[in-house]
């Protein structure tokens, strides 16, 4: 079976491809460039953006030559071989990959989801459940399965007490002991199915049976509803006795009574927190944590901290963590929803809510785009392999050649595709071989699905169309320029030795120059140790840094400057008889070596970024004049014209 990635050559074979059956009065030609038209949707976009970047608008005349510029130096890099790179289909793939999932989301589910999300905040439920395992092989879950069904019976049909049943049955430690009782819960704390039988369910019911894998199949009684209350910042002081004892809890009681005294004398609690509180994460801050909501804290500090106004502070109470005294600084409302939008997609994006909007997205195109999926097939293979202990066993006796979906493209998704894909652990787990083989079939779908989305937004959504076109141009202009005329501008030493020479009178200084070596060192003693070491030693200028830093470590450093006269401390002490420079650092000690005055540069290294600057220049100016001789360009001068009207 072909593999579901689309390469960047092909890719732009696509682009241009995707031209060849559009009407002419639609997208007219404006311009051929080396053989390929360019549309006017294309050209008036880059234009557009353009100048959108321009602090004055750019007139059209100006921007023709520069987008033709600009094309030529595509072609060039297409010439080259640029477009068929590891290196750029690698980078090309990526972006194509980030600009193209926007498109596969379903916005209207996400919107759906956020507001699901906000409305479902403006109240706090207390709720209750049971709740057993989800079982492993298929025999142990249908178990499990008959089980919570039949406590689900017992207490809809025939009046079974769920408090009694949760205490029997829940295998939720932590709130079998007390019938069940979870207390209040929060949005976007739980997980998504748990939170929707939650509040789907009304207030004195009980919900149906919710499976959530892999925690557990669950029963829900909803015991009471009361508004969202808002959230508070508060300030407070902790006096932590958690796994003290007796006796040093104590000490700690009279330590915050002690400190409430001070504050009702009139000691501010943000200054005592600093000093006196035992939560580090808070002290620094003045005691300030929040805002928070309900169900963030435990439930006595909550309390306390919501029924004080602003600027209220309570007596010392008591916690599991120790002895606290709270300061409510604030109370705020219930927000609006753009507040909170941010938020709740971090939460939709963390739990199983993550995939849905894409999903639907998914499920869309491929009706939309004629992909073929046998649901029967795959309801054999489910049929043939759920109730088996042994996955490799099951796995073993399908059929690997077997087809389960077609893509448009003509490429196929086999059974031994999804083997191949499902990871090794998953192909061990016993509990699951149904839910491994039908995780990898939907992985393979929707990377099916995104990679052919590609090629077809290309033909039907201009703005992707550009955007990529847009990218993939500016990658190949990057790499081209790069051979071209940066990377031989600043590193080809012959070049810009000879660029020197030839304009060696347009290099000037309007003040001398210092141009050689300043050592450093850490003390004098080290310093004249070097000192004595260089008269004794002739050592090349290129090797100066490596042979000191062996020798010396890093009690030595090196700098190699070419300054002017003012622009240097250091060196106006040492060649222009300045002021004692101060010591920067442990570099206290410091002298001159293998240096010299110049009332004017003597080599390119001198003035190097000027006259790279400058061959930069002249090597675009030769590189395009070039490019206009080799290349063909013909313009469309009607349609032009009509883009300034």
């Amino acid at each position: 079976m072909k593999k579901f990635i689309l390469p960047a050559a092909l890719l732009s074979a696509v682009m241009l491809s995707a031209w060849a059956g559009s009407p002419k009065d639609t997208d007219p030609v404006v311009m051929n460039i080396n053989g390929k038209d360019i549309h006017r949707s294309e050209f008036e976009y880059l234009y557009n953006k353009n100048n959108r970047q321009q602090a004055e608008p750019q007139s059209m005349a100006d921007y023709v030559e520069m987008f033709i510029t600009y094309k030529l130096k595509v072609a060039e890099a297409e010439a080259a071989g640029l477009d068929t790179t590891s290196t750029f289909v690698s980078e090309f793939d990526r972006y194509c990959a980030d600009i193209t999932n926007p498109y596969l989301v379903d916005t209207l589910v996400t919107d759906r989801l956020v507001e699901e999300s906000y409305n479902r905040m403006r109240t706090i439920r207390d709720v209750s459940h049971i709740m057993v395992p989800i079982g492993g092989p298929s025999a142990q879950r249908e178990y499990f399965k008959h089980k919570i069904d039949s406590i689900h019976d017992v207490i809809v049909n025939k009046g079974g007490n769920f408090e009694e049943l949760a205490m029997e049955y829940s295998t939720d430690r932590n709130t079998g002991v007390n019938g069940g009782h979870m207390g209040e819960i929060a949005v976007n704390r739980l997980p998504y199915k748990f939170e929707k039988g939650a509040y789907d369910t009304p207030v004195g019911g009980i919900s149906a049976v919710i499976e959530d894998e892999p925690y557990g199949w669950h029963i829900i009684k909803v015991n009471s509803e009361r508004p969202y209350p808002g959230r508070v910042t508060a300030r407070h002081i902790l006096k932590l006795t958690q796994g003290l004892s007796p006796e040093e809890a104590a000490v700690k009681k009279a330590e915050i009574d002690s400190l409430y005294g001070l504050i009702r004398g009139g000691k501010p609690l943000a200054v005592l927190a600093f000093t006196e509180s035992d939560d580090p994460g808070t002290s620094q801050k003045g005691g300030l944590i929040g805002p928070f909501g309900p169900g963030q804290m435990v439930p006595e500090f909550e309390q306390t901290a919501f029924g004080l106004p602003e600027g209220g502070i309570s007596e010392p109470f008591k916690t599991a963590y120790g002895w606290h005294i709270v300061e409510t600084v604030s109370h705020h409302p219930f927000p609006e929803l753009k507040e909170v939008r941010g938020s709740i997609l971090m939460s939709i994006a963390r739990d199983s809510r993550a995939g849905m909007a894409s999903a639907s997205r998914l499920r869309e195109l491929r009706e939309r785009w004629g992909f073929a999926i046998d649901s029967l097939k795959l309801k054999e293979i489910e049929t043939a392999i759920r109730p088996s202990e042994n996955p490799e066993e099951a796995f073993a006796t399908l059929d690997g050649a077997a087809v389960l979906a077609t893509i448009p493209d003509g490429t196929a998704i086999t059974v031994k595709d999804v083997l191949h894909d499902i990871p090794a652990n998953s192909r061990k787990d016993s509990r699951y071989p149904w839910g491994s083989f039908e995780r990898s079939f939907k992985n393979l779908i929707e990377n099916a699905t995104s990679t052919f989305a590609r090629t077809e937004l290309v033909k039907e959504q201009p703005e992707y169309r550009n955007l990529v076109n847009e990218y993939r141009d500016g990658i190949l202009l990057f790499d081209i320029s790069n051979r071209k005329v940066w990377e031989p501008a600043s590193k080809d030493a012959d070049l810009l030795k000879s660029h020197f020479e030839a304009n060696r009178s347009k290099y000037t200084w309007d003040k001398p120059h210092f141009k050689g070596c300043v050592i450093f060192a850490t003390s004098d003693s080290v310093r004249s140790e070097v000192q004595a070491y260089l008269a004794a030693n002739t050592i090349e200028r290129d090797s100066l840094v490596d042979v000191l830093k062996d020798r010396f470590g890093n009690t030595v450093k090196v700098e190699r400057v070419t300054v002017a006269k003012g622009d240097h401390g250091i060196v106006d002490q040492l060649a222009f008889g300045g002021e004692p420079a101060k010591p920067v650092g442990r570099w206290t000690e410091w002298f001159a070596n293998d240096w010299k005055v110049l009332d004017a540069p003597e080599e390119a290294s001198d003035v190097k970024a000027a006259v790279a600057s400058d061959l930069q220049a002249k090597l675009e100016a030769e590189w395009v004049k070039d490019l206009r001789k080799r290349y063909k360009v013909k313009l469309n001068k009607k349609q032009i014209k009509e883009l300034t009207k």
